[in-house]
């Protein structure tokens, strides 16, 4: 064993885990003196590449290699320093003398090699290819020489060089550096031409460590899993300090998006082939001393080399304390470098590999992000340090940056590492940051305006291309006016439990086929009405009314099928106009009743069935304003019940005062707009200021503009739809729904779904009676209609009702006739009219349980590009409980990711009589939506980061 105090050790480019490895053999008494090779950067020597637990490390000196100096000028100068350094010291010249020479970074790997050799200690040599062990290229060689498993590849400086062998390879292919630092440059390459342009933009830009690339390596791109196997060898004993594998997962439209690094039992079968193998490539390479981690993926043909790093792992040695506890706290890398050099029985000491099974559970957590805005603050990692399994946080962003959706390793907000005793302990840690990622717990992001559209609004935002159209640059094409001619709608044609419960053709009353019926506005599910109100015998005429565009009069459910009507009528000048074009177009047939038919017809419908002395519920006083959803508010607050403190005016200043003296969020919406047309979560003065304006500058949904604004308090809590139908005011519910509400891409509320309620729940029935006291204070006697509340701590409270069926295309009928056993919102809402018998015969509720199991499933995507295939829809199809597949994604689409229900990506209804099979089927569907497989999508040239090449930096200890 040497004297430490009178050895110096040499550390070329010591930065990241070099650092520590320095600071280890500091520890031991050895003087250090850091070599800095010509190429290296200015970056790479300063405190950001040192880990935080070495910027107290002190050398004994430092030497530039200059570009002008050869190795022996760089070994004179070695020689003068140490000299020089010794009389600083008050020692004799001689004092000191190099005890050994070692790479402290990837950089510096060759130079170590050719000094060690040239200063006669421990070394690898640098003759002959041995002198070349970094290139990339001679690595795969000398391993293939020696009969194992390699890469196929292909080098060169000039692009012909390579172009042969891309042209005989399949892609996707990897580009890389011959001999840059870990993943500087490496790019996954879809086409020859992404191919060709990587290429040359590898022989013009700068490598990280500094210098220029020469020569670009082309490699098939190996399939499986990947792992890192950290060694120490002295004399060509290679001892293994531990084995991980690579945690890759699909995520935010990226196939490789990196969640951890996990430690491997060394007896483990994987370890079994990949540490032989590793132990076979360093001999091949001639690497008889010093630390090594190898990366390697276990393809279908076994273990194949991606590449060799010739020195410790990098990543600032943050897996060390992790390590050193899964060997029983003994050892790493870091302790095992400094032995291989220094300490001949220390070495010998150290086992082969460490013990199984290993002496405590823990591992890397990379942490991943599903959401982009800048930070505010940053809760979610000041959680993460209390959990019991936390040792480190090293967090890659701060308060003011902007962080995006992960993809990659750079665009990942940081890492940490757990550890516990208890496996079960560790298990729960790691999926409680999990969930913190899902919700978008991390961070606080400064706040923005927030659609609050919901799904039952018509601006289900499925958009689609237009037969021969091109895909517009911004995104999918968002179907603003609901005119939907490019959907793609699929509906079960073998589903036993949906045959025989079809539409029946029933006559209601002796001269049906001599009376006939005024639909207001139909589509949606207005036209499903339109069918039920046929099939009964009945003529219809359409009434269109004014400002009622004509992509509206379009928008047609597929289960509605071809549309014909006994006559078009469009909206006179005045309701005596009208009235008179009505009795027209009935001719000789009898006006039995006037039915709204979407929510741009529930005023006409109301106004013209009072005229037409039908089944009316009025239009007087109060009542005639029963769709503006302030006098909505207004009615049940008189009525006693719970409501939502608001204000509403024609300009700014009428509600000013209001947003001024409000708690944010605040809601803003036009009064009369269908559905959730314009409306918008606000988190503050100027945002809602600007969304008052912009809603009078914008065409409304269904056509005509808006002429006043609602603000209103931001209601917290579920979020239910009652469905209801009403004779002479008896009021009967249809069915009760809840919406599947969560965080996702960072936006607070995304749609998941809408499942049904139980109606002898508690909360169903608290909701049932709330509903049908807001129905008589809104002199709601007659028809369909469909509530949305949101159950506050307070009580049940109204968001709006809307005097009309449940929209969303009446997709939802199969699910609501099976869970009833039989009927829906529909065929009531025409019994209502027109069967006062079948009315009556209908339960004040839904019979509980009920008869079947299903739900709404609204699709989001966690991913961005443009579509190639859509393999998910086709794997939805085959599911045993689907029905009803309805999307605007099509192939040559760009699909966003899903936000708001504007960029949702379509609708699936579930049904089936075995719950577990619907259970089953569900998370079938949201796992294809997390691993990207909903989509195959355009893919682009991308870079190639693994864990162990990072440098990550304000770590922070437990």
């Amino acid at each position: 064993m040497m004297n430490p105090s009178r050895s110096v050790i040499l550390m070329v480019d010591p930065y990241s885990t070099g650092c520590m490895i320095a600071q280890e053999i500091s520890k031991r008494g050895y003087p250090i003196v850091a070599i800095w090779t010509k190429d290296i950067s200015p970056e790479m020597k300063s405190a950001t590449h040192i880990p935080i637990s070495c910027r107290d490390l002190r050398y004994l000196a430092q030497i530039d290699d200059l570009p002008e100096w050869t190795l022996s000028n760089l070994v004179d100068a070695i020689r003068a320093t140490v000299k020089s350094a010794a009389m600083r010291l008050g020692e004799p010249e001689d004092y000191f003398a190099v005890g050994g020479c070692m790479a402290g970074g990837e950089a510096g790997v060759d130079a170590a090699d050719r000094l060690s050799e040239r200063l006669g200690v421990t070394s690898n040599g640098a003759r002959g290819r041995f002198g070349r062990r970094r290139d990339k290229r001679v690595q795969q060689d000398l391993v293939r020489e020696r009969g194992m498993r390699a890469v196929r590849h292909s080098c060169g400086g000039a692009w012909e060089d390579v172009v042969g062998f891309l042209e005989g390879e399949t892609f996707p292919v990897v580009l890389k550096p011959t001999d840059s630092a870990g993943s500087d440059g490496v790019k996954l390459c879809h086409s020859m031409e992404e191919a060709k342009s990587h290429f040359h933009h590898l022989l013009t830009v700068e490598a990280v460590n500094g210098g220029y690339n020469t020569e670009v390596l082309c490699q098939e791109f190996l399939r499986g899993k990947e792992y890192v196997i950290d060694h120490v060898s002295r004399n060509g004993v290679h001892k293994l300090m531990m084995t991980w594998v690579y945690d890759k997962r699909p995520r935010n439209g990226s196939q490789f998006v990196y969640f951890g690094m996990v430690p491997i039992d060394p007896q483990s079968e994987e370890a079994k082939m990949i540490v032989p193998y590793t132990r076979g490539v360093l001999d091949a390479l001639g690497m008889a001393h010093g630390p090594s981690h190898g990366e390697v993926i276990i393809t279908e043909d076994g273990p194949c080399l991606v590449e060799m790093n010739c020195r410790a792992h990098g990543g600032d040695g943050n897996w060390a304390p992790l390590a050193r506890a899964l060997t029983g706290g003994k050892y790493c890398q870091i302790e095992g470098t400094a032995a291989c050099y220094l300490d001949d029985d220390e070495f010998n000491k150290i086992p082969d590999m460490p013990s199984s099974p290993l002496q405590a559970h823990g591992l890397e957590v990379n942490l991943v992000s599903y959401s982009k805005g800048k930070v505010k603050s940053m809760p979610g990692f000041d959680i993460i340090k209390k959990l019991p399994s936390f040792v480190w946080l090293s967090p890659a962003t701060s308060i003011g940056s902007n962080v995006t959706y992960t993809t990659d390793l750079i665009t990942s907000p940081g890492c940490c590492v757990l550890m516990n005793a208890d496996a079960t302990v560790l298990e729960r840690d790691l999926e409680f940051i999990r969930y913190l990622e899902e919700i978008n717990g991390l961070f606080l992001y400064e706040t923005k305006g927030e659609s609050l559209a919901r799904p039952t609004a018509a601006t289900f935002g499925l958009g689609s291309l237009p037969e021969g159209a091109k895909p517009p640059s911004g995104g999918h094409r968002r179907f603003q006016s609901l005119d939907r001619p490019g959907m793609l709608r699929i509906m079960s044609q073998d589903r036993p439990e949906l045959r025989g419960k079809g539409l029946v053709k029933r006559f209601t009353t002796v001269d049906a086929s001599k009376e006939v019926v005024v639909v207001v506005d139909p589509y949606s599910t207005g036209c499903l009405i339109v069918k039920e109100i046929a099939n009964r015998g009945y003529k219809v005429i359409v009434l269109w009314t004014e400002g009622f565009s004509d992509e509206m009069k379009k928008h047609v459910p597929l289960s509605a099928g071809k549309m014909s009507y006994h006559a078009e009528v469009d909206e006179g000048e005045n309701l005596g106009e009208t009235t008179r074009d009505l009795y027209r177009a009935a001719g000789r047939l009898r006006i039995v009743a006037c039915i709204c038919g979407g929510e741009a017809g529930v005023n006409a419908a109301d106004l013209l069935s009072e005229r037409l002395v039908v089944r009316t519920n009025g239009a007087r006083g109060d009542f005639a304003n029963r769709r503006d959803k302030k006098v909505q508010q207004e009615l049940a607050k008189a009525a006693g019940l719970r409501s939502v403190r608001q204000a509403a005016g024609k300009q700014f200043s009428d509600v000013e005062d209001f947003l001024k003296s409000e708690h944010y969020p605040v809601v803003l919406k036009p009064t009369d707009s269908a559905g959730t047309d314009g409306v918008k979560l606000c988190h503050n003065f100027d945002e809602a200021k600007q969304h008052f304006e912009l809603l009078f500058e914008v065409e409304a949904v269904n056509g005509g503009y808006n002429t006043e604004i609602l603000c209103q308090e931001f209601l917290r809590g579920n979020e239910y739809v009652i469905d209801t139908v009403s004779r002479d005011g008896e009021h009967k519910t249809m069915a009760v729904w809840v919406y599947d509400k969560r965080a996702a891409n960072g936006a607070a509320f995304v749609y998941f779904g809408m499942l049904p309620i139980d109606t002898a729940s508690p909360e169903a029935k608290l909701l049932i009676n709330y509903t049908n006291k807001v129905l008589d204070a809104l002199g709601m006697k007659n028809g369909a209609s469909h509530a949305e509340v949101i159950l506050t701590p307070t009580g049940p409270c109204l968001v709006e009702m809307n005097c009309r069926a449940q929209g969303g295309d009446g997709n939802w009928r199969p699910l609501a006739r099976a869970l009833t056993g039989g009927y829906s919102q529909v065929e009531a809402c025409v019994d209502a009219y027109l069967d006062k018998k079948a009315f009556y015969s209908l339960p004040k509720v839904p019979v509980s349980p009920a008869k079947a199991f299903g739900q709404e499933v609204i699709l989001v995507s966690y991913s961005e590009g443009d579509v190639v295939r859509t393999p998910g829809y086709d794997d939805i199809k085959e599911l045993e409980s689907f029905v009803y597949l309805e999307t605007g994604v099509s192939v040559g689409c760009k699909v966003e990711r899903t936000v708001d229900l504007l960029t949702g990506v379509g609708s699936v209804i579930l049904l089936h009589e075995d719950e577990q099979v619907l259970k089953r089927d569900i998370a079938k569907i949201r796992a294809m939506e997390k691993n990207n497989e909903m989509f195959e999508l355009k893919q682009s040239s991308r870079m190639m980061n693994s864990v162990s090449r990072m440098n990550l930096q304000n770590r922070i200890l437990s």
